[in-house]
């Protein structure tokens, strides 16, 4: 039956949420606010009507009866009163009897007395008399008299005692308990038992707290509908963690009970779980409303971040109660109220400021606890909004989650799970009186300390104006155990958290990296398959395999970064610059997805990387030297007896002087990479754009030193850094292209013409069978000139009186992509053999020949080679010159296989440069911001990562310089001791 009743009553609390959402609010009301006829209910927190013998009390929060009225009963709110027969029209000074007053009565209807006078209403046997006696002070003797009488004169007895047994004994078969007498006849609630649980520490103790008030107040509140006792009796239960067990008669059972055996008193303000005369403690009597509760009624008013301080504050209110039931005051939870660490106002308050993630932890001991917290303060939190349309203040009730309660011995409320969790009203913050045994006045053996405090903003799914749901307080406690104060510490922590529901980004985010993917996928097959044609393999083998893989992880770490930043930016800008309130950043737990993805995209960028650094330090490169000897020289030939004329040595110093001009150019970069971490560090810690990464409301760049430092945003710092990173980098490159290269320097065209004025070609292979080719061959024939013979070429070529530069009669095309065909690629590796096996083991050199001598016949011989290859010369590896079709262009790969001739693509772009850090920078620039990114988010420190961004770059520069200027030597037979 007990289960039944249960269920019937869920089902009759659940019928308001069935019905569209039920409303916690109710007008606020100040005590000082009540009209004069009017008190103010502590048990209602509204202003209730007295009767028509009574008026407001000088506290406010209860009647009293007028004057000529005597007190029948009191309750504590609204008494009943008797007014007094005409013969003793005065009330005596405890308001509980009729007195006749000889000299008149007072403002109040109490008998009043002469100056020197004093009053006594009762004779030296305590028996009270029927009138009232003016006793004259004579002199300092009589003055002491009369001071003894009063501090020894008779006091009412408690008034259970005189309804009971109308003396001052409470005699058997009577119930004497907590200073009150209760009959022994009549619905009696079950005995209390004292005990409170301490469940961390694994102890139970009788609390003498408890031990004398629990019985009393739960028989007070039941039998006589006491208010005072009614909120004593829920403060116990809050003290108890709000655990229920229905097979108990603590505090929260006892409270039960009455809660259950009051249902006909009715509701107040139209909340099914706030009984009349009790406190509001639960949301029903067992788990599974929490959803209805938080999720289906939003709160009456919007907020923003921009506009009036009413819609940029969350104003908290709270109704305070001591530990009796005395209602104290209503209070706003600034200044600290609920926040244990000490801080500054200013600081404190801005845990309020709405959009501001608000954290707050600190350590405090358990002496000062002890010295500022004797006796708990109870508080009902709500959230006080203004209704326009009444023009009235309401509170909204704000509920509380403890994460300590028990429902029927279990801890329901620390699961992710809401449908589970049993939501309550009433908290503290320090409770070191309940862990008292034996006497009030010992020290506590254990105190309970409010450790973690979170309040919970939550924003409704698509508003567009500020519209949130109730807010959710969750507290836990933490139970210590007192041995020695003065070395024992509690860490305690307050904050206040925004959330929305992040399933929709989730699976925006979803999308997009599946459809990026997706064409990620087809793109590395494009560019697998172009690298088959260049390579020249016709098998699908694991080096093609292992080729794909890498060019997907570059096109994969594309995606992710493309998706980081979006989602930077998207959260920086729509949180930070909006007024009307429609997102709210993802929580520290919520960003994990994010930061992954960054670091998805770091190891991937940082893979495409190191292939790319690979792949320009084993490039093949010589360069093709078209000087011819001016005459004959006779020289003379050792072993040999005679002279001999042989043609006139070719200068080697172009050669060495295009090598260094090459290895010069190897590393340089669009931007300047120490500007670049510079500039980005700048805007960061010295401008402010830092301050656009924290998690509050203000999008402004400064901050007070004074003011509250909200945490940092992983997904803001990150969006705050990739904008400042891009647009700066952005700034450099166009710079660069526009004005420098223009009317400074262009290196990569000087390096052309420098070519073309030595008489040198550039003869690239990045791959087995293509590559690149600039035409350096001189139209004067001669480059090995002195001064005044150049300065006539020079002059010559600016007034057209000689051919263009062009690889092609009358043109001016000097860079070409080569794919050569394979019976050209095998001619090469056989004369590039001989050039590199000086580096193997000596017995394998021919010993007729040194290997300088080898390695000079070789590097002529290739020089003939791709120098008559060039010419035309091999009509078996013959080329032809053509354009590259639209569509090659933009897919970087060729269509046409070169199978008999090789093909030379015309190419204004310069796209050499790809085999050098200039062609590469895109993939240089992402690699650069991601490594600064990454190192931030671990280490949350901008200088540290510009630091460390600047060593790597620094590092990978030496290592590309060190080692492609050996791979320069190794391929070209420059000896590196030339390279400066």
């Amino acid at each position: 039956m007990a289960t039944l009743s249960r269920w019937l009553f869920a089902a009759l609390v659940l019928l308001p949420f069935r019905a569209g959402g039920q409303s916690f609010s109710l007008p606020f009301r100040q005590p000082q606010a009540c009209e004069g006829t009017q008190y103010f209910d502590v048990s209602r927190l509204a202003c209730a009507q007295c009767g028509a013998s009574q008026r407001k009390s000088a506290l406010g929060t209860s009647c009293a009866c007028l004057p000529g009225f005597k007190l029948v009963s009191d309750n504590g709110g609204s008494p009943t009163c008797e007014k007094c027969p005409d013969a003793m029209s005065g009330v005596t000074q405890d308001g509980w009897d009729c007195i006749a007053c000889p000299k008149g009565l007072t403002a109040e209807g109490k008998c009043k007395c002469l100056t020197g006078e004093i009053l006594v209403e009762r004779d030296t046997n305590g028996t009270l008399l029927k009138t009232a006696l003016c006793v004259q002070c004579d002199g300092m003797e009589q003055s002491f008299a009369a001071s003894n009488v009063l501090s020894n004169m008779c006091v009412r007895c408690e008034p259970t005692f005189i309804s009971v047994s109308k003396s001052c004994n409470c005699s058997q078969p009577n119930i004497l308990t907590g200073g009150l007498c209760f009959r022994s006849t009549g619905n009696f609630p079950p005995k209390g038992i004292a005990t409170v649980r301490f469940g961390k520490l694994g102890i139970t103790l009788i609390s003498a707290w408890f031990l004398k008030n629990l019985q009393a107040s739960a028989a007070a509140c039941w039998l006589y509908s006491n208010l005072t006792s009614c909120q004593a009796l829920g403060n116990m239960c809050v003290m108890n963690m709000n655990s229920l067990s229905f097979a108990s008669t603590d505090a929260c059972g006892l409270f039960q009970y009455v809660y259950t055996n009051t249902a006909g008193l009715g509701t107040v303000h139209s909340i099914s779980f706030w009984r009349q005369n009790l406190p509001w403690l639960y949301y029903g009597d067992q788990p599974g409303l929490a959803s209805q509760v938080l999720d289906t009624s939003e709160f009456p008013t919007s907020f923003t971040f921009k506009g009036t301080n009413k819609n940029l504050k969350l104003q908290f209110i709270a109704a305070s109660y001591d530990v009796k039931g005395n209602f104290l005051k209503w209070q706003y939870l600034e200044d600290g109220v609920l926040q244990l660490c000490p801080d500054t106002a200013t600081r404190l308050n801005a845990a309020y400021i709405f959009g501001t993630t608000y954290q707050q932890k600190c350590t405090v001991s358990v002496s000062k606890i002890l010295k500022d917290y004797p006796h708990p303060v109870f508080y009902d939190v709500f959230l006080e909004y203004y209704d326009a349309e009444d023009g009235q203040q309401y509170v909204w009730a704000v509920p509380v989650l403890n994460l300590n309660l028990q429902y029927n011995e279990m801890l329901v409320n620390q699961g992710s799970n809401m449908n589970s969790w049993l939501l309550t009203r009433r908290m503290f913050l320090v409770d070191t009186l309940s862990g008292r045994e034996n006497d009030l006045g010992n020290q506590p053996r254990v105190i309970r300390v409010a450790s973690e405090i979170r309040i919970s903003i939550r924003l409704v799914p698509e508003t567009q104006r500020g519209a949130i749901y109730p807010p959710l307080i969750t507290v836990f406690y933490s139970d210590v155990l007192v041995q020695n104060p003065s070395t024992e510490n509690v860490v305690v922590s307050f904050s206040v958290n925004y959330e929305m529901k992040q399933s929709e980004a989730r699976i925006q985010t979803d999308i997009a990296l599946g459809v990026l993917g997706g064409l990620a996928v087809l793109w590395s097959l494009l560019k697998t398959a172009g690298w088959k044609r260049r390579v020249g393999s016709p098998m699908i083998d694991l080096q093609t395999v292992l080729k794909f893989l890498l060019f997907y992880a570059g096109d994969l770490g594309n995606v992710f970064f493309i998706i980081t930043v979006g989602t930077g930016i998207y959260w920086l800008v729509f949180f930070k610059a909006q007024q009307f309130v429609s997102v709210l950043l993802p929580l520290p737990s919520q960003e994990n997805d994010f930061v992954s993805y960054v670091g998805c995209a770091f190891a991937l960028k940082a893979l495409q990387f190191l292939q790319m650094l690979a792949s320009q330090l084993t490039i093949d490169i010589f360069f093709i030297d078209w000087e011819r000897p001016k005459g004959k020289v006779l020289k003379a030939l050792e072993g040999e007896n005679g002279i001999k004329s042989t043609s006139t040595p070719v200068s080697i110093w172009r050669t060495y002087f295009i090598a260094n001009e090459w290895n010069e150019i190897q590393t340089i970069r669009k931007i300047n990479p120490l500007f670049q971490v510079l500039a980005v560090l700048f805007f960061l810690e010295i401008v402010g754009f830092s301050n656009l990464a924290l998690m509050d409301s203000s999008s402004s760049l400064t901050r007070s030193p004074e003011s509250y430092k909200a945490p940092w945003s992983s997904i803001l710092r990150f969006g705050v850094s990739a904008v400042l990173w891009l647009v700066i980098a952005l700034i450099q490159m166009t710079y660069f292209s526009v004005f420098y290269e223009r009317f400074v320097e262009d290196k990569i065209r000087q390096f052309v013409d420098l070519c073309c004025m030595s008489n040198i070609s550039v003869f690239l292979l990045s791959h087995r069978c293509f590559g690149y080719y600039i035409h350096g061959r001189s139209v004067h024939g001669h480059a090995d000139t002195n001064m005044e013979e150049m300065n006539m070429n020079l002059k010559r070529e600016a007034e057209n009186l000689c051919s263009q530069r062009g690889l092609l009669p009358n043109t001016d095309g000097q860079t070409f992509q080569i794919c050569i065909s394979s019976k050209m690629r095998q001619q090469y590796d056989r004369i590039h053999e001989t050039l590199t096996r000086k580096h193997g083991p000596v017995r394998l050199l021919n010993s007729s020949t040194t290997t300088f001598e080898q390695s000079t016949k070789a590097y002529h011989t290739m020089n003939k080679f791709l120098g008559s290859f060039i010419d035309h010369v091999h009509k078996e590896m013959d080329y032809i010159v053509k354009d590259k079709l639209l569509l090659e262009r933009i897919l970087g790969m060729e269509f046409m296989e070169p199978m008999e001739k090789s093909i030379f693509y015309n190419d204004e772009g310069h796209s050499f440069s790809d085999v050098l850090y200039y062609g590469s920078e895109s993939t240089l620039l992402i690699f650069d911001m991601l490594f600064f990114a990454v190192v931030d988010l671990a280490t949350q420190n901008f200088i540290l990562a510009s630091v460390l961004t600047y060593l790597q770059q620094e590092i990978f520069r030496f290592i590309r310089n060190a080692v492609g200027q050996k791979n320069l030597a190794s391929k070209t037979l420059v000896d590196e001791r030339f390279l400066i």
